[in-house]
């Protein structure tokens, strides 16, 4: 079997030149470093940073390389025209730059059923060539190499064009898809929410915002190409400026969060595939003169529930399987949730039952959760929702089941990214769920917020008071929580040396019981020990 080259960065790539000038940000070096070791990196970006030209100084070394060193073609697709030509003018000027041998731009002619088509090229001396390709599929037919596909998200039929580069993978190619984002239904976005998903587990995929790039110092590499002094006054100022800019856009273009289309986040279809009537709801609630009760009155009712609703639940579940929970809280007004799954052999995730809380005490949500949780066999995993008043119920509940319990701060970064695997098992029909009206209104309220899935402000009623989305979170935390990884404990008994000894012993008793006997009995045959004489 071949072994597959490496591509070994030369020392000159930190940086073209002394005064560093040509040096790249670390957003830009840190995506040339993935480029190389990853067959398929999507790399979801703000405009203006600079990705593109930073990319273009990976394509000047893996086409400068022997095929023994690693190097292979390199081919460029832009959504149009002038933009391709840039590339290739750029890989060009970085080989003059750092001395590489490497033929001026030269321009040839694709010839598409439609009309023909300008592509542009740079031969290098390794006998590899820098291709900028029109922006159609059957461009990369018979084609080897590394493909960059550049501001994937305005190619007309990316789907297609994406079919077609992947096939270049079976013979050791690589495949670099880069763009901002163009609306949340695009097929670049979906391609970023699959990998999030963990639908596409070979590819990597990375993110660069426009504060990203600053932190990294995109304006101070600005104000050094125009000539200014960089001040840190001047580079808010600039912020400030160009999402002003943007305007309504700014999320989108700056911030990669595509903007929004109509509908919920689960369709109702994906949410009633996945509802099975095995699946049970179990509710409790509590009038405001409950909490007044003396605690052993309360802790008494609460027992009852727990022994006549939740026992025969629990005592119904399989000892084989793997079980986890998630929980979302609520106190006076909002419902606090509570969401059991069991891993099934082919690891799609059963509801059992959900336990629904209204007005609950504080002590009395604890004592059920606990119950609950010291009945679940083979408890592996629990996330709970750690804000505001649920923090205190979290914290407890973490001090006693240690890690197997996460206390979980809901943020934009964690809906990110596990809402994508969530729905995926949606999709997937890798998730059984109750057949209940209430959770489902509860699903189909998630809304993208900010590009993102969550619970939006606004809340829906049922019978009993006002929902807020709660079931749906309680779920997605109790997915999260099977797709976890806590550590697990064990022990191994050691015996004593006492033991051991008597162990060893055919009547079993050690030699300090047969010291006592004999001490009892009065006879002194000059055994030593604690109990011993001297003779």
């Amino acid at each position: 079997m071949t072994q597959k080259s490496e591509i070994l960065p030369p020392d000159l790539w930190a940086g073209a030149q002394d005064d560093g000038h040509y040096a790249l940000l670390k957003y830009q070096q840190d995506a040339n470093d993935e480029i190389l070791k990853n067959d398929v990196l999507v790399w979801e970006k703000s405009r203006r940073i600079g990705a593109s030209w930073g990319i273009s100084w990976i394509a000047v070394l893996v086409a400068s390389l022997k095929a023994t060193e690693g190097g292979m073609d390199v081919f460029y697709m832009g959504f149009e025209k002038d933009m391709t030509r840039q590339f290739v003018s750029d890989t060009g000027d970085h080989a003059r730059l750092i001395e590489i041998a490497a033929s001026d731009l030269q321009e040839e002619i694709f010839n598409d059923p439609d009309k023909d088509l300008k592509v542009f090229r740079i031969d290098f001396a390794s006998r590899h060539e820098v291709l900028g390709l029109p922006s159609v599929a059957r461009a990369f037919r018979s084609k080897q190499g590394l493909v960059i596909i550049d501001e994937a998200a305005f190619i007309d039929d990316l789907k297609a064009v994406l079919k077609a580069a992947f096939a270049l993978l079976i013979w050791g190619g690589k495949i670099v898809i880069v763009s901002s984002h163009n609306g949340e239904t695009n097929a670049f976005n979906e391609l970023c929410q699959d990998i999030r998903a963990g639908k596409k587990p070979d590819y990597k995929l990375i993110r660069t915002t426009f504060d990203d790039a600053l932190a990294d110092g995109l304006y101070k590499r600005i104000c050094l190409k125009k000539g200014e002094t960089w001040t840190a006054e001047g580079e808010v100022e600039w912020r400030a400026k160009t999402i002003r800019q943007y305007g309504d856009d700014a999320d989108e273009e700056l911030f990669c969060i595509p903007n929004p289309s109509t509908g919920a986040f689960l369709p109702l279809a994906l949410i009633e595939k996945c509802q099975t009537p095995d699946a049970k709801v179990v509710r409790w609630a509590c009038d405001n003169a409950f909490a007044l009760l003396p605690e052993d009155v309360r802790k008494r009712e609460c027992l009852y529930f727990c022994r006549t609703e939740l026992l025969p639940l629990l005592d119904q579940l399989d000892q084989k399987l793997s079980h986890v929970a998630g929980e979302d809280f609520g106190r006076s007004g909002d419902l606090t949730v509570i969401w059991i799954l069991a891993i099934l052999a082919n690891l799609t995730r059963k509801t059992p039952f959900t336990v629904e809380l209204r007005n609950v005490p504080f002590e009395q949500q604890k004592q059920i959760l606990w119950f609950i949780l010291d009945g679940l066999p083979r408890f592996r995993a629990a996330k709970l929702d750690a804000r505001g008043n649920g923090q205190w119920l979290a914290e407890v509940t973490v001090q006693k089941y240690g890690s197997r319990v996460e206390a979980v701060m809901l943020t934009e970064g964690w809906y990110r990214e596990n809402m994508p695997p969530f729905k995926a098992a949606f999709e997937d029909t890798t998730i059984l769920i109750p057949a209940d009206s209430d959770t489902q209104d509860d699903l189909r309220s998630l809304k993208l917020v900010r590009g993102v899935a969550r619970i939006p402000e606004a809340r829906s009623e049922d019978q009993s008071g006002k929902r807020h989305g709660d079931a749906a979170v309680a779920a997605a935390m109790a997915y999260a929580a099977s797709r976890s990884d806590p550590e697990e404990y064990d022990c191994e008994v050691i015996k004593s040396p006492r033991e051991i000894e008597d162990s060893r012993r055919p009547d079993g008793r050690s030699s300090i019981e047969q010291e006592i006997e004999r001490e009892q009995l009065g006879r002194g045959d000059g055994n030593m020990g604690f109990r011993g004489m001297v003779l």
